[in-house]
Formats: structure tokens, C-alpha cells, sequence
């Protein structure tokens, strides 16, 4: 019998013979793990089921729950278990489509056409008891390809209307089904082998959604569902739920009072006074960061031409996200990034390679279209701040200032107490410009500058910007969870289309090479990322509210007075509560604004010129002079 040769992920060969499945292959070389195997993937790039049967020499590399491919093959698989359920609970119930997704109130939904009801959250259960029986029937996974024809002809007998739609849409002449049991739906796969690994799920929410996300279709109903291979990871996720629901940034906003949205602007975020003290406060830190760092600050136009984004690239590769208006009756572009700006700067003048490398900073408001059902509180808006900054250098110092921008990057994250991350390398994606060698020797140097800072990191095929690939970093908060925050992005492209040079030391011009680097991100973004990791309760330097001044009765205001307008001298960010109303009823209202410390004025503290300090979460209140409080808030100031 002829044998095929495997290679695995260690680089290991083991030879099998020729029609060997991937399931069969798996059990010779560690039966712990076929107990785990999902899916695989083949020679890097082929995803495939487990059944798939092999006719030739692969490298193989098996997915399990840990890598996000295996996860997103659980999750669509956990989708067609809900499909399943439901379509066995309503018979007239048409299937559109279940995607995995990577936000939201799930990992995964299903869009459902159901007119002769409306499934409601009580509904829920009764669906999650249907997916549990068919988990319980270990229903075999199998998949079947059929000609287009065949298939447009199994799915308008069944009135499935909305497959036939997407079958008619597609360009090859085969398509794939997946089936369990009685039930099949179309998809390309590939899926878990059973549906007695989908132990552990649960619903979570129920939404309207157009068909292909147009108003003028039907709308439909979505459900949407978590799913993990085990209970004790299932009932973890709903507890960092429940905790991430007392955390949610949108109520907090609201009860801290720090930002609004209004109907009248959608997406475009309202800042009120004391968000605005938390946003400059994060701008002031960044700006000083930069200054040391040896950036200079620049401020470039909202409205450009829209031939300066044909030049850039973005007319081609980013359009469809971008606003547009006329001026003089010319067309011109809201900015939807800061660089091409930046790169007229830096062509004001001629620049000698003396100056490079030539840092500039731009805390810049960039606008982008974001489609309504996207929008999510300061997590996805229609206009944000990007703490941007752009480096032209020769490429021999390349990798040196991505180890310098490395270093910034964590420095600025550990300052808000964020010091786990995960990292990746963002490759190049199928719409993108630039010469092939630019892009290998960009990437290179990218893990080269990760690999001396001693950084582990994964690769994201396809995932960089059009214009170069990019280091990306995820911070862990205090709860566990992750955050794309952070980028640095190697740009060979743009300096050639913008005819950026400089002069070399043997006085001939040069083409620098442009960095892209953010480290927040985007401040409207990270603001809302740092009231959930804090759950409001800012630090003291970054607070909105520092001090809050109680008085005992209105006899004490003048005294409350005087001690507010001390701190404000000392620049202190106080408010001072004088109503006339119970002191325990004041603390309580300080509390609930997490205030970082109040102080309560009666006639002890007026006598003595002295003050009452109860610290946030503690319970005892200590006396202190004025001065000795003044003093022991700006060491913990400083210590911050």
C-alpha cells in the first residue's frame, strides 16, 4: 500500500498510508489529543474536517479549542446546533445565515425569518433543552458537496428561500452542506465530528437584523449564543459576563457622569465636564510621554482634498468608511486617518539624515462610517481621537525604533496598571499595496524587534493594514479580559507615493521609511477600556473627582468653603456638597461616585482647621490638619 508523508507542527514526519483520515492519523500519535481535535488545518492555509481523508504528503496541524481557528469551528458549529433546535421547535422557521463573531452579546448567532411568532428571552430555554437533546444524541457530522443546481433544487423544495438567494450568488459551480441527524444546512466548513462536544452553552440574547443588513429586507430574528467544550468553562465565562455587566461602560458613563450620546448625533460622542477632565487628563500624560520620547506635535486639517486620498490609497482601499463634501465644487474627505496629513508636514521641508529619525505626534479626530448596528458606546463610534504618531527614518534604524516604540508602548500601559499582554504579528491581507520584497523585509523586521525584547508573539495571516504589516498589542485588564489596543505599522508605500525623501550623507536624496504608532489607540476607546478595568474608581491622578467636601449642616459652609478653595489652589480636581440635606445621605451619593476620598465638615473640623477623611473602600475616617492632607495626596500623586 502506497503511504503519504506528515508533517506536524514540531516538524516531526510520520508516514501513513494514502486514504488515511485526519481522525485516524490523530489517534496513532496522541489519543489525549483526538479526544480534543476539532477540525485541521492542512499545509498552513486549508481548513478541513477530521473525516477528510488525505492523498498526499501534508503538513498537518490539528485544532483544538486553544487556537482561535478551532474556537471559531466550535462556535460555528455551536451555531448550527442552535439552527437545528430551533428549526425542530418551529417548523416554518427559514435559516439565513450563522456566522461566528468576534463582539457582541455572543460568540455566535443565527438570523432567523419566524413569522408566525416572536421568540422571546422565556423562549430561550426551551431551545437550550432542544440543542441539549441533540448533544445527547451524538449526532455524526457529515459533509456532502452537490452542483449548484442540485443544491438550489433541495433547498426551494424545503421553501428554504434564503439559502437559494446566497446559492444563486455564488460563483462555483459546487457547494458544500453540512448535516446531523434529519437536519442540514449549507456552509463550507468545516465542523466539529459530533454533536456531543458541544457540552456546554448557553443563549444570551435576542436582537432584529435585516437580511444582508438592508432596511428595506425583512427583518429577522437573532439569537445568540456562547458555547465552550466544558461546563467549568461555560459557568467562568458567565461569571467574567456578570462582572463585566457591573462594569459596562455605557452605565458607568452614565452614573459618573462622563459622556452621552444623543440621537441627534449618533456615534459621535458628547463629553461632559467631568469626562472631559478624564480625556485631557490621558491627552496631558501622552503629550509628555511623547516630549521626552523626542516627538514634536503637530495639528493637520479634518477636511482634505479627495485627491490627497486617491494619492494615499485610502480612495481605493478604504472609501466605503469615509465621509465626503464639497468645497468650491470640489470634492474633499473628512479624514479617516492622520498620516496623509502627516506626510505633507513632513514634505514642508527638506530634511537632512541628520534629523532622522523625525518623530511627529498628532492627537488627531479622524472620522469613519460605521454602520448603526456596530456602534457600541465608546467601543465603536463615528469619530475619535487617535494619539497617533508618525516616524520617518533611514532603514538602518528601523528596528531600533520599533524596539524604542516597544518600550514606550509598555511603559504608557503599565502606567495604568495593565501588565499582561497578548501580542501578534498582523501579515499582509489580500487588499493591500506595496511591493513583495518591502513586505517580507517589513515583516522581518518586525519579529526580529519582538524577538530581542524577548516578547512572544503569534502570527494574524492577512490581518495588517493595506499599506504595511503591523505589531499589535492586546492587553489583559483587571478582570481577565483582552484589548486590541496598541500598533506599530511599517509603511514602505506611502513615503513612495507622497515622494518623501531626504538627503543621505553622500548628498543624494533617500526615501525614508514610515512608522504608523498608536499606543492608546484611540482615546475615546481606551477611556472606555479603563473605566471597566477600574470599575470607575479612577486613580487618584487620573480622577475626575478627587476630593468631595461634605458639610455636616449648613453652618459649616463657609468653613467648607475656604477648605475648597485651598485644594483648588493646590490643584486639586474637588467638588463641594453644602445641601442642605443629611450627612449619611451625602456619603452615600460619594460613594455611588466613587469619589477617591471625601471629607466631612462639622464643628470639630471648623474649630480645629482640620478635616475628616474617609478614604474610597474604606470605612474608618482619619483626621488630619489641612496641610497634612494636602501633603499626603500629592505623595500619592507622585507615587501614581
Amino acid at each position: 500500500m502506497e503511504n503519504i508523508r506528515i508533517t506536524l507542527l514540531d516538524g516531526s514526519e510520520k508516514e501513513f498510508p494514502k486514504g488515511s483520515s485526519i481522525s485516524e492519523i490523530i489517534k496513532t500519535i496522541n489519543i489525549s489529543l483526538s479526544k480534543k481535535a476539532l477540525a485541521a488545518k492542512l499545509d498552513s492555509n486549508q481548513l478541513v474536517d477530521l473525516s477528510h481523508k488525505l492523498q498526499k504528503d501534508h503538513k498537518l496541524d490539528i485544532l483544538t479549542f486553544e487556537s482561535k481557528e478551532g474556537r471559531e469551528v466550535f462556535h460555528h458549529s455551536s451555531a448550527h446546533l442552535l439552527g437545528q433546535a430551533v428549526q425542530r421547535l418551529w417548523k416554518d422557521a427559514l435559516l439565513t445565515v450563522g456566522p461566528v463573531v468576534e463582539s457582541g452579546p455572543g460568540f455566535f448567532y443565527y438570523d432567523i425569518d419566524l413569522q408566525s411568532t416572536t421568540i422571546t428571552p422565556e423562549d430561550l430555554p426551551k431551545i437550550e433543552k432542544e440543542m441539549e437533546k441533540i448533544v445527547k444524541e451524538n449526532l455524526e457530522v457529515n459533509r456532502k458537496e452537490l452542483s449548484k443546481q442540485e443544491a438550489i433544487r433541495q433547498f426551494t423544495e424545503m421553501g428554504e428561500k434564503y439559502k437559494v438567494e446566497l446559492i444563486e450568488g455564488f460563483e462555483a459551480e459546487t457547494v458544500s452542506l453540512y448535516g446531523q441527524g434529519e437536519w442540514f444546512d449549507l456552509c463550507r466548513g468545516p465542523h466539529v465530528p459530533n454533536t456531543a462536544l458541544l457540552k456546554a452553552f448557553k443563549l444570551t440574547a435576542i436582537s432584529g437584523a435585516y437580511w444582508k443588513g438592508n432596511k428595506d429586507n425583512q427583518m429577522l430574528q437573532r439569537i445568540y449564543g456562547i458555547s465552550f467544550p466544558s461546563k467549568k468553562e461555560l459557568d467562568e465565562y458567565i461569571h467574567l459576563l456578570e462582572e463585566a455587566k457591573k462594569r459596562d461602560h455605557r452605565k458607568l458613563g452614565k452614573e459618573l457622569e462622563l459622556f452621552t450620546f444623543n440621537d441627534e448625533a449618533p456615534g459621535f460622542p458628547f463629553w461632559l465636564p467631568k469626562g472631559t477632565v478624564l480625556w485631557n487628563m490621558l491627552a496631558d500624560y501622552i503629550r509628555k510621554e511623547c516630549f521626552q520620547h523626542g516627538y514634536q506635535e503637530i495639528r493637520t486639517p479634518s477636511v482634505l482634498s479627495s485627491e490627497l486620498w486617491k494619492r494615499s490609497g485610502h480612495w481605493d482601499n478604504f472609501r466605503e468608511n469615509m465621509y465626503f463634501t464639497h468645497v468650491d465644487e470640489n470634492e474633499f474627505a473628512i479624514k479617516p486617518m492622520n498620516c496623509p496629513g502627516c506626510s505633507l508636514v513632513y514634505k514642508n521641508a527638506i530634511h537632512s539624515y541628520r534629523e532622522l529619525p523625525l518623530r511627529y505626534a498628532e492627537l488627531g479626530m479622524v472620522y469613519r462610517h460605521e454602520l448603526s448596528g456596530v456602534l457600541h458606546g465608546l467601543f465603536r463610534v463615528r469619530a475619535f481621537t487617535q494619539d497617533d504618531a508618525h516616524i520617518y527614518t533611514p532603514f538602518e534604524f528601523l528596528e531600533k525604533e520599533i524596539i524604542d516604540i516597544i518600550d514606550f508602548t509598555l511603559k504608557v500601559y503599565n502606567k495604568f496598571g495593565f501588565y499582561e499582554f497578548k501580542t501578534y504579528i498582523a501579515t499582509r491581507p489580500e487588499k493591500s499595496q506595496g511591493r513583495d520584497e518591502d513586505w517580507e523585509e517589513a515583516t522581518k523586521t518586525l519579529q526580529l524587534a519582538l524577538e530581542k525584547k524577548d516578547i512572544p508573539f503569534g502570527i494574524k495571516e492577512g490581518e495588517g493594514a493595506f499599506y504595511g504589516p503591523k505589531i499589535e498589542f492586546n492587553i489583559k485588564d483587571s478582570i481577565g479580559r483582552l484589548w486590541q489596543c496598541g500598533t506599530i505599522q511599517i509603511d514602505f508605500s506611502m513615503p513612495e507615493r507622497f515622494e518623501l525623501d531626504y538627503v543621505s550623507s553622500d548628498g543624494k536624496k533617500k526615501r525614508p521609511v514610515m512608522i504608523h504608532r498608536a499606543v492608546y489607540g484611540s482615546l475615546e476607546r481606551f477611556v472606555g477600556i479603563l473605566i471597566e478595568h477600574y470599575e470607575g474608581k479612577f486613580p487618584l491622578w487620573l480622577s475626575p473627582v478627587q476630593v468631595r467636601i461634605l458639610t455636616v449642616s449648613e453652618t459649616h459652609s463657609d468653613y467648607a468653603k475656604k477648605v475648597f478653595d485651598v485644594l483648588i489652589q493646590n490643584d486639586f480636581r474637588v467638588e463641594l456638597d453644602a445641601r442642605n440635606e443629611k450627612i449619611g445621605y451625602k456619603i452615600r451619593e460619594a460613594i455611588l461616585k466613587k469619589v477617591n476620598c471625601f471629607l466631612v465638615l462639622g464643628d470639630k473640623e471648623s474649630a480645629e482647621n482640620s478635616v475628616s477623611v474617609r478614604k474610597r473602600g474604606e470605612e474608618k475616617t482619619t483626621a488630619y490638619s489641612l496641610a497634612e492632607f494636602i501633603e499626603a495626596m500629592k505623595q500619592e500623586i507622585d507615587k501614581d
